[in-house]
């Protein structure tokens, strides 16, 4: 049983991944990593979580909302590597910094502390948040409290829902990535007046729509008092935004650094956006996940806050790759090779109509 269980296992991941590619990095991308600044939060909890962070050049005499983004599984082993390991750093680009409203946005990446075994534990949801406050509070004067914004990639996916559903006031909306978590009913019911843009791949066999997103997808549309207001965008095949196959469909963050717009400024492809009330949006350049963001203002004014105890109803007892796989197997199967012979009926169609 186990050695048929395994060989299904290798059949899905070939079927997922089926090509590999290299990342597709703007030439300048090294560049734009060395512009973020090394800080450290002060001790909360009993860890002190550091971080890096970018500062818009045009930062005095105005007020700019903060972005804080959670990395994923393997990029937080050592400093820095949270921005060495993605490409997050190109919302640092004169050509994204300028969708933010106001013309630039803080970036925040906080780094779970890897290189001890720690990975977005609940312990670090007081420490982050002290974290941001205490950088909130050394940029008083240049940070608008009422435009925080937070999101994530995968483990950074689990992480973003933790705090925001922990302090939803705190937040103006959020962006999770192929989180690798399932948030509890009284997390989401937490989050019901917070606008939420999920990204997600079906074919992602590690933290995709069928892990843990489709579930997370139809509480948000069940519970959510503003469905305008979430999104879901979800890929097929992820491809690079040149156009070439991702060599994971796991890879979702490589759309997001580019705000949901190939290198051309055109529709990614192989994704379909809808909100939680069932409608197709189109996402039409340069109106991405930046301009979405800047839509939402929060009431935070920078007020004291506790976390609500919503994290108590789904402490976090670990992720277990193996169980999650087989969770989403089958209808992942089924999803791709409902896709494939989809693809090869439509190819049949459009040679005969020529």
């Amino acid at each position: 049983m186990k050695k048929l269980i395994c060989l299904i296992i290798c059949v899905a991941i070939l079927i997922v991944c089926s090509s590999v590619g290299f990342a597709a990095n703007p030439d300048d991308l090294a560049s734009l990593k060395e512009k973020f600044t090394d800080g450290v939060g002060p001790e909360a909890n009993g860890l002190s979580v550091d971080y890096v962070y970018f500062e818009p050049e045009n930062a005095q005499g105005r007020k700019l909302p903060l972005v804080v983004y959670f990395h994923g599984a393997g990029q937080g082993a050592a400093p820095r590597a949270q921005i060495e390991e993605n490409n997050f750093p190109l919302w640092a680009s004169d050509e994204i910094q300028q969708r933010f409203t106001g013309g630039g946005a803080y970036l925040l990446v906080p780094r779970s502390h890897e290189e001890n075994g720690e990975h977005w534990s609940d312990k670090y949801v007081v420490s982050v948040k002290a974290a941001i406050d205490d950088f909130i509070e050394k940029h008083s004067e240049t940070v608008d409290t009422a435009r925080i914004y937070v999101g994530g990639f995968s483990m950074g996916g689990k992480m973003t829902f933790k705090m925001a559903s922990s302090y939803p006031s705190y937040f103006a909306a959020a962006f999770p990535l192929c989180p690798a978590y399932l948030p509890s009913e009284e997390q989401i019911d937490a989050m019901a007046d917070m606008p939420v843009w999920l990204i997600v791949s079906r074919f992602d066999i590690i933290a995709g729509y069928y892990t843990f997103s489709k579930d997370i997808w139809t509480m948000l549309c069940d519970k959510t008092n503003i469905p305008d207001d979430c999104r879901m965008t979800l890929f097929g095949r992820v491809k690079y935004p040149d156009g070439r196959n991702t060599s994971s469909n796991h890879f979702v963050w490589f759309a997001l650094a580019n705000d949901m717009f190939t290198y051309e400024g055109g529709k990614y492809p192989n994704t379909v956006t809808t909100d939680a009330g069932g409608n197709e949006i189109e996402i039409v350049s340069p109106d991405g996940v930046v301009s979405w963001l800047c839509s939402y203002t929060s009431d935070y004014a920078g007020e004291e806050l506790e976390p609500n105890g919503t994290l108590d109803s789904n402490p976090d007892e670990g992720y277990s790759r193996a169980n999650n796989i087989l969770r989403a197997l089958f209808p992942l199967i089924a999803d791709a090779i409902g896709s494939f012979f989809t693809d090869i009926w439509n190819g049949f169609v459009a040679l005969f109509k020529k």
